[in-house]
């Protein structure tokens, strides 16, 4: 499984991907962030799915960004560029893998900023080719297993949030994930992309370098709990017979 999450607020972009890979009882450890640079010109592409079908898309766009970078002016149309190339794997593999017993579930975060965008960009490009745009209302988007981060993401990211907030809020989505489900773990990639800098910066996390947030995290948690009242509990607690 996989744990990519694309983050929109207001000062940039935060995107953090881990690197597990399970194929089986086979655990591997593997890249799902691509990062594409030159001046004026800054994207990420993160993706889910079937290996194969990711690394294979993946090619086929940096040749079609080999080819056609400079008309890529706004970054819907280097979305539109991925979408078919997905499209295109789907066709090439999608009867294969049919017959193996196997679904083309190729998802992807791409974010970024072009010279003519009028602001960074972030969207959800789903295994069909087609796409939706993040916007203020819910600044976030996760693929792979999306459901342990959600909550805690819905409650305290804010569009207005700080590069920095933002990345506290998806890291300790992402501990949510670790904690819930198995198929998900360090180490994690991080790309941030400060609003109208045109640069990408990349850095790797490991276990030993956040083991102390994540203790501090639940240690916080559980007295957070122990200090909830308890006088609303009462006429539960009374009925039951002494």
């Amino acid at each position: 499984m996989t744990y990519c999450l694309g983050m929109k607020v207001a000062s940039g972009l935060v995107a953090i991907a881990d690197r597990r890979l399970t194929s089986g009882t086979e655990v591997s450890s593997n890249r799902k962030v691509s990062v594409h640079q030159l001046d004026h010109h800054s994207l990420f592409i993160m993706t889910s799915g079937l290996r194969s079908v990711r690394d294979k898309a993946i090619t086929y766009f940096k040749e079609v960004i080999e080819e056609k970078d400079r008309s890529f002016n706004k970054l819907y149309k280097a979305v539109n560029a991925f979408g078919e190339q997905v499209r295109r794997v789907a066709n090439e593999d999608r009867e294969a893998l049919t017959a193996a017993g196997l679904n083309f579930n190729l998802n992807a975060i791409v974010g970024g900023q072009l010279e003519d965008d009028d602001e960074h960009k972030l969207y959800m490009l789903y295994p069909e080719g087609n796409w939706v745009e993040v916007d203020q209302g819910t600044p976030f988007r996760i693929i792979g297993n999306s459901g342990y981060g959600k909550p805690l993401l819905y409650r305290n990211l804010k569009y207005d949030a700080s590069l920095q907030d933002a990345l506290k809020i998806g890291f300790l989505a992402f501990d949510a994930t670790r904690i819930s489900a198995n198929d998900v773990d360090y180490p994690l990639d991080v790309v941030i992309y400060p609003k109208d800098s045109f640069h990408l910066t990349e850095h790797r996390l490991e276990k030993e370098d956040m083991e102390i947030i994540a203790n501090q995290w639940s240690a916080l948690l559980n007295n957070s709990v122990r200090k909830l009242p308890d006088d609303w509990m009462s006429p539960i607690f009374d009925k039951i017979p002494h």
